[in-house]
């Protein structure tokens, strides 16, 4: 089994090895060099010296940046820092890599580094969000199976609307029909919960959001859950624990992940040990309007004054109780609260806003009918969703969050942009 430089630990010490990876960094004095090899697990200095090389030292002091190659070599104590170095004795090149276009010290503009994002994701910023956008990948599905819910795939090309008729992407159906690109996948494993019980997906989805903001994407990858026989309540508090979980694990897993990418971890530990804020949308309003903000009681709230607001707030909102002519078909009237939805949107601090959607969904038939028609909806193309409040239907309540709102808060980025490798926002569909 192949060495990887997150493997080693004191044992190694004094042991020769041989490690494969890419030049990150170089830097030589003629009479020793130094690379920085980077493997994927992680990344050490490579010290090469021209009594161990002979006259194999110029060349691999001469390396470009992201040259691959493989080196051998006696592991030993960094002098100062608490890490280890590879003494270098020899070494084989698979690929050189000369006039990298990344590798100058220029201040690259976010166009030049999306154009590029085929290389820019192997800088170290980049790599770090990619990890810890994969410990929430996996953290949500340990907790996912502890908690009794089980992985459904749902379909990507649907024949119809779930969120709103003017974002969909329309795609012609080989047969001639029309279809198009999910926006979420929450009908469908709604379905399966009437078999399955508690469920959840994990996949793309597709927006076809014109708005240019740093927190809107047109693909992005959607968390969706749904569980029979739960309330409003209980769903927040169902969100609320998963979301701790998975925090808890970042903060354990990307220690220095988060560092690399000058994210102060105080915030994120000071609110899984405190319990989040819950009000309604209408006390929501009324905060606004107290600090200054123009919004109105009934108003769909932007996301630029939502973001201002969770700037001025350490702990995450539940904001609950949404006026029904601004939420989906499929969301419950509260019957306390006659024209307010049984809803919420978890407001995350530090300026990023809106993380998770939810709702208890209307399970009465023929009320949902009503729903789908006020909404301008085909009721012919929801016939078997309907069915569902025919044969059995049970109060029920779901939410779903998205992977890449997450990462960028976790990880304290401005733009949304950087949390997934390959971005598709309003004026980027390459590389």
């Amino acid at each position: 089994m192949k060495t990887l430089i997150s493997h080693i630990t004191s044992s190694l010490v004094d042991t020769e090895i041989t490690l494969s990876g890419w030049v990150q960094n170089i830097r030589s004095s003629g009479k020793v060099a130094f690379v920085e090899l980077r493997d994927g697990s992680g990344y050490i200095q490579c010290v090469a010296e021209p009594q161990f090389l002979g006259e194999s030292f110029d060349e691999f002091a001469s390396l470009g940046q992201e040259s691959s190659l493989s080196i051998t070599g006696i592991i030993s104590k960094h002098p100062k820092k608490d890490e280890y170095e590879l003494q270098v004795r020899n070494f084989h090149i698979f690929g050189l890599a000369k006039d990298y276009p990344l590798g100058t010290k220029d201040d690259h503009g976010p166009e030049f580094l999306f154009d590029n994002r085929h290389l820019y994701l192997r800088s170290k910023s980049q790599v770090a969000i990619q990890r810890v956008r994969d410990t929430i990948i996996h953290a949500t599905y340990d907790w996912m199976r502890d908690n009794g819910f089980t992985k459904i795939d749902a379909p990507i090309f649907t024949p119809n609307a779930a969120e709103g008729t003017t974002e969909l992407y329309e795609v012609e159906h080989v047969n001639g029909e029309t279809m198009y690109l999910s926006q979420t996948g929450q009908l469908y494993i709604e379905a399966a919960m009437y078999g399955v019980g508690r469920v959840f997906d994990f996949g793309p989805v597709f927006r076809a959001e014109k708005s240019k903001t740093r927190r809107h994407l047109n693909e992005f990858w959607m968390m969706d859950a749904e569980m029979p026989f739960v309330q409003q309540e209980e769903n927040m508090q169902i969100q609320e624990d998963m979301l701790k979980y998975i925090i808890t694990q970042v903060l354990e897993k990307n220690a220095k992940d988060l560092t690399l990418l000058g994210r102060d971890a105080t915030p994120l530990q000071s609110i899984v040990d405190k319990p989040w804020i819950r009000m309604t949308h209408a006390q929501w309003v009324d905060d606004l309007i107290a600090k200054g903000f123009e919004v109105k009681q009934g108003d769909d709230v932007g996301s630029d004054i939502e973001m201002q607001y969770m700037e001025m707030v350490d702990t995450p909102i539940f904001v609950t109780h949404f006026p029904m002519g601004i939420k989906a078909f499929y969301t419950k009237e509260d019957p306390n609260m006659p024209g307010f939805a049984l809803c919420s949107d978890l407001l995350a601090p530090e300026g990023c806003g809106e993380v998770v959607g939810s709702s208890t969904r209307d399970d009465d038939y023929d009320v949902l009918l009503q729903k789908i028609k006020d909404h301008g909806l085909d009721p012919a193309t929801f016939d078997w969703y309907l069915d569902l409040r025919k044969y059995g239907t049970v109060p029920h309540a779901g939410f779903g969050y998205g992977l890449e709102r997450l990462v960028r808060w976790f990880c304290g980025l401005h733009h949304i942009r950087e949390t997934i490798p390959f971005p598709r926002y309003a004026n980027r569909i390459t590389p």
